[in-house]
């Protein structure tokens, strides 16, 4: 028996087509999508065309994609506008304005599990209604980019998963159900929301007559598909960065820096997001005349600490911390120290502090870590792994790289087609294991209190 996982990410569909018992992936493809903070689904739609003959050979299919984007329908099912994506930026003060009504951010993280951000789909909503009152008049169902492409797929009606709908800040981690007061001041007025799934339900059946799994979000493909356990924390260099862990409580986090996401198995996903993640990399070596093995040749090449040059690596606004409107800084540069090696430890470590930030967010909610497992295309920087055992304060396992969202989806999509109480025991991934350089743990605390001293002063 085969299963597909697809995951419909900003950039791209990937999917994997593996056996359901053991997860072995026997075929994969991919095809682009429009870059941007906004996108007519129906790209998405297209590009899982391109790659439809490979699914339909399939027994069960399950969808992850990325959190928190707006699909708005009509009372039809029509697009009623492109979906804003989790990296547009513009209902920032929709976010603010929300978490006020409603009581500020203790009373919105106990509600919703999360204290919205620009990110979230309800800030979306909300800016939708100020800025396109026509368009939010039409609005008759709102999803999520997973939940419209397994409607699309074949679902019965409308469904998505308790991770997904526990990124939107309309939906309860804690309590398991919507908040229709908080979506309808968003909106200005009720709507159809998505039936929430039970883990490995089978929701519909394809029209080649594969079963439908619920899928889920992209984090909560991920933690499915590296087969999390209790102390590991992931920090994923994507796109976006993340660093997520599995957890038996939900979170509340009124600081608003960590996210109290529900996952895709019945636990919880509490997780910390940073807008600007892989692209430093790609951005320092382009200021410094490279590529990425050039970058990372060049980080290697300079002392720890960057001869004190610090980066702040917020190049298109941040979202942890909540500065949607900040810029990259750099700091410290002097005739003696301005090189390009430099520059470029500067933005390795600079990368890495924020992550570690990030961590430190969840450790103190309860999630600290006992290792960390670094994914994502920034894990493939050589300077990325050796440095990060040091800044992270962890050992580090780097998974050989795979399209870990997409084998999340294939493993929910073998929970359905088995209908077992929980997933498939897959085995974990080839990894390789890095400790830290000690020179660089000597130095390591006086790097993050530099990043730390730069972040705050620009605040």
């Amino acid at each position: 028996m085969l299963v597909a996982g697809v995951d419909s990410s900003t950039q791209s569909t990937k999917v994997v087509l593996c056996r359901a018992d053991d997860g072995t992936v026997v075929a994969q493809a991919s095809a682009p999508h429009p870059d941007g903070t906004e996108c007519d689904p129906r790209h998405w739609w297209t590009a899982l065309g391109e790659v439809r003959e490979l699914l339909e050979r399939a027994d069960a299919v399950a969808v992850a994609a990325q959190q928190h984007g707006m699909v708005a329908l009509d009372s039809g099912g029509e697009v009623v506008r492109d979906a804003l994506l989790w990296n547009d930026t513009r209902s920032a003060p929709q976010a603010r304005a929300l978490v006020e009504e409603f009581g500020g951010p203790k009373a919105y993280a106990e509600r919703a599990g999360s204290v919205p951000l620009a990110a979230f789909t309800v800030s979306k909503l909300r800016w939708m209604a100020e800025a396109e009152p026509a368009n939010a008049g039409r609005t008759a169902a709102v999803l999520l980019p997973h939940d419209w492409l397994t409607w699309r797929l074949g679902a019965h009606g409308y469904v998505t998963d308790r991770g997904d709908a526990s990124g939107t800040g309309y939906w309860s981690p804690g309590e398991g159900r919507y908040l229709p007061d908080v979506l309808a001041a968003a909106l200005g007025h009720e709507a159809e929301l998505p039936r929430v799934a039970g883990p490995g339900e089978t929701v519909g059946e394809t029209g080649w007559g594969a079963a439908l799994a619920p899928g889920t979000g992209d984090n909560m493909g991920a933690a499915l598909g590296l087969g999390l356990q209790e102390g590991d924390v992931v920090v994923s260099i994507g796109t976006s960065g993340t660093a997520f862990a599995v957890s038996d409580r939900p979170a509340a986090d009124p600081g608003g820096f960590v996210a109290g996401f529900a996952d895709a198995t019945g636990r919880f996903l509490p997780l910390v997001c940073t807008l600007n993640a892989a692209r430093v990399l790609s951005s320092a070596a382009r200021m410094t005349g490279t590529d990425l093995d050039g970058l990372s040749a060049a980080a290697l090449a300079a002392g720890a600490g960057a001869g004190g040059v610090t980066m702040l690596p917020y190049l298109d606004g941040e979202r942890t911390p909540d500065r949607p409107s900040a810029t990259g800084v750099v700091s410290g540069l002097t005739t003696a120290n301005a090189t390009p090696e430099n520059l470029a430890r500067a933005a390795v470590e600079a990368l890495l502090c924020s992550l570690a930030d990030a961590v430190d967010h969840l450790a103190a909610q309860g999630a600290a870590p006992r290792r960390t497992l670094l994914v994502g295309g920034g894990a493939r920087s050589e300077a990325v792994r050796r440095l990060a055992p040091a800044i992270f304060g962890t050992p580090v396992t780097v998974p050989e790289p795979g399209e870990y969202v997409a084998l999340g989806a294939a493993r929910q999509a073998a929970w359905a087609l088995a209908g077992t109480d929980g997933p498939s025991a897959w085995p974990a991934p080839p990894s390789t294991h890095h400790v830290a350089d000690p020179a660089d743990v000597s130095a390591a605390a006086g790097v993050r209190e530099r990043y730390a001293a730069l972040r705050d002063a620009t605040a």
